[in-house]
């Protein structure tokens, strides 16, 4: 397992967001994480790279493993951290800079300055996303003026730039309309050979398409976590069952 949680706790000063949640994720499958809203899905995508610390009064207990380390530790080097989890928003938010430099943007904060290497960083994270073809001779231009679907694909260039090993997904495809949903999608399956996904999405449809394995939340709670197919098709828990078949959510 890349990521494992054991009686994983989170609170907003009184408030119980995540309840003793245990969950083993993968290497190099896609793991979804469905709910209804207010479940706790994001809330548990934030903690995977520490993005909760940002937060006032926000208490954790229990643990969460990455690569076998616990990531709250003394020990543990929350910059080296993120560069490994990596996170995609619900929103592009490219960097007001060109193309280039939102690629290069990472790999210089980590102190590479050769041109010739940052040159081979943005080629090679680009054609992951399959944008080098189209953008090549536009690396200059304002990474700002792209489509929503091109510049959510730029987002995802620019935290491969910096090699992470898991990429963070929240609703990642819920600014976007079908067709550049379905590009994103396919973006995805195609990246999970070389990294590990967990993509947060309230689109049902969305999981049961690109998920290998998929948790459905409900209260803060991990209600249930199993292989996609067993999910939709075959879940054990009524209240699974119940939000599947849209009684509720």
């Amino acid at each position: 397992m890349i990521l494992e949680t054991a009686q994983l706790n989170l609170y907003y000063g009184k408030f119980q967001a995540l309840k003793n949640v245990n969950l083993k994720v993968k290497e190099n499958i896609i793991t979804g994480i469905i709910g209804p809203s207010g479940c706790g899905k994001s809330t548990l995508l934030r903690v995977f790279n520490r993005m909760n610390d940002l937060i006032k009064n926000v208490r954790i207990t229990g643990s969460v493993m990455v690569d076998k380390d616990d990531i709250h530790s003394p020990m543990c080097d929350l910059t080296m951290l993120r560069k490994k989890v990596g996170m995609v928003f619900q929103r592009p938010n490219a960097f007001p800079l060109s193309i280039y430099d939102n690629v290069a943007y990472g790999p210089r904060v980590w102190g590479i300055t050769d041109r010739k290497t940052l040159d081979e960083i943005v080629q090679r994270s680009l054609r992951a996303v399959d944008l080098f073809d189209s953008l090549n001779d536009n690396l200059k231009s304002p990474a700002l003026d792209l489509s929503a679907e091109k510049q959510q694909r730029l987002c995802i260039a620019r935290l491969l730039a910096v090699e992470p090993e898991i990429l963070l997904m929240d609703e990642p495809c819920s600014a976007l309309d079908p067709i550049s949903t379905a590009k994103i999608e396919e973006l995805m399956i195609e990246l999970k050979k070389k990294y590990t996904i967990i993509i947060v999405t309230h689109n049902m449809q969305q999981a049961a398409r690109i998920a290998d394995d998929v948790g459905f939340m409900l209260l803060g709670e991990l209600i249930e976590f199993d292989k996609a197919k067993k999910i939709f098709t075959n879940p054990r828990d009524t209240r699974t069952s119940d939000y599947i078949s849209g009684r509720y959510g």
